[in-house]
């Protein structure tokens, strides 16, 4: 599992829009927009204002995420995380009955 947070995100400001993209390499994704998580996020990622939660992450999910927000007044805040995923996660055996 991974958060992510969005440090953009400032809860004074009415009415903000939230976006987040994904970077790898030359190409970025569409992460979250228009108020819905896209293909192929929608069944492992929650969403609230201030953070992404993956509920796994595989290694395909290294790369840039940047969260932007824009306010009613046309504000823009920008924020930006680089995640890491260095090999699967091992399944946690269960402790030994005793």
């Amino acid at each position: 599992a991974a958060d992510i947070p969005c440090l953009a995100y400032r809860s004074t400001w009415r009415n903000p829009r939230i976006e987040w993209k994904f970077q790898k390499g030359s190409s970025l994704v569409l992460f979250y927009y228009g108020g819905e998580l896209t293909e192929p996020y929608k069944n492992r990622v929650q969403f609230s204002p201030t953070t992404i939660h993956f509920n796994t992450v595989t290694r395909e999910d290294t790369g840039k995420y940047i969260c932007e927000v824009v306010g009613d007044s046309s504000q823009i805040a920008k924020s930006e995380v680089n995640l890491i995923v260095q090999g699967a996660a091992a399944p946690r055996a269960p402790p030994p009955c005793s």
